[in-house]
């Protein structure tokens, strides 16, 4: 009897982090074991991001083992670009553009927004991250929240924290990063 407690015990302590790691977004419970990719691809709050995504070329990389944190604009971020914003990003001849402002908001490695409000406190309130695009984001804390500052001067808050990857996590962000 003894044994079969303390398997179930282990087995509980081994699935239970990831049973309760799970979040939806977009009306979709993501999978950590779904890389960043398959799982945007099923949030109906990321249609435009994982479009912009499979327009750049960029699936096979944020499909790959990572880690990445991606900081994932919504629908509604993109939308509050200038009309047209998106529909010239889109096109061919805009592709580079395009793959410089979503590896804007991509860092390699996995960062939680534990790590994020810690190196945040241990950097006496700011944090940089350089992403994939070479460019930097500083994190900041106001309130409870945490800020990211793009190399624009705009600024982005988390809604949605840790969703948990096979190769990384994303972070939901409320508009779009914007490199120089």
């Amino acid at each position: 009897m003894k044994k079969v407690l303390i398997i179930a015990l282990s087995f509980i302590a081994i699935i239970a982090p990831k049973a309760f790691a799970q979040k939806t977004v977009g009306g979709t419970v993501m999978s950590p074991a779904k890389n960043i990719v398959q799982n945007a691809s099923g949030s109906k709050d990321h249609t435009t991001l994982v479009n912009a995504i499979k327009s750049a070329g960029l699936a096979p990389t944020l499909s790959a083992a990572g880690p990445y944190t991606v900081f994932a604009p919504t629908n509604e971020a993109f939308a509050q670009l200038p009309a047209g914003t998106v529909d010239n990003l889109m096109k061919p001849a805009s592709k580079a553009n395009l793959i410089k402002l979503l590896t804007y908001h991509v860092v390699p490695g996995k960062l939680t927004s534990a790590d994020l409000l810690t190196k945040v406190k241990e950097g006496k309130g700011r944090l940089e991250l350089n992403t994939l695009s070479g460019g930097t984001l500083t994190v900041m804390l106001q309130g409870a929240k945490l800020y990211l500052v793009d190399e624009k001067g705009g600024k982005s808050f988390i809604t949605i924290a840790d969703v948990a990857q096979s190769n990384g996590v994303i972070q939901v962000v409320n508009s779009v990063l914007k490199p120089n």
